[in-house]
């Protein structure tokens, strides 16, 4: 069992930066891929980005590929979101997900522990 905890979330401006950060629980965290997802008001959840068990390989989805930037630090169970140049379409709870599995899934139902989320809000 994995548990996550997201933070970082908050209000800032539109060209801003977040980074928002996912602590695991667990001493396989570093076993796992883990992925970033978002839900919108009003809209279904979406993938945001994902990295391998190692951090040598990535993806992202094409509306944040060149802006957000997934990294983890195994030593410390934790992974990273850094998102810059913020929009206000990027307004959105953000979720931190793990996969027990080796790809880098972009599917939700790839994913197999899920934590609570955190609020982004960007102004315009």
């Amino acid at each position: 069992q994995v548990q996550l905890v997201e933070s970082g979330g908050g209000l800032v401006q539109a060209g801003g930066s977040l980074r928002l950060s996912c602590a695991a629980s667990g001493r396989t965290f570093s076993t796992y891929c883990m992925g970033w997802f978002r839900q919108a008001p009003g809209k279904e959840r979406e993938f945001v980005a994902a990295i391998n068990w190692s951090g040598r390989s990535t993806s992202y989805a094409d509306s944040v590929k060149g802006r957000f930037t997934i990294s983890r630090d195994n030593a410390k169970n934790t992974v990273y979101l850094q998102m810059n140049s913020l929009k206000p379409e990027d307004t959105a709870v953000y979720y931190c997900a793990a996969d027990r599995g080796y790809g880098l899934g972009s599917a939700e139902y790839e994913y197999d522990y899920w934590g609570q989320g955190t609020q982004v809000t960007v102004s315009s």
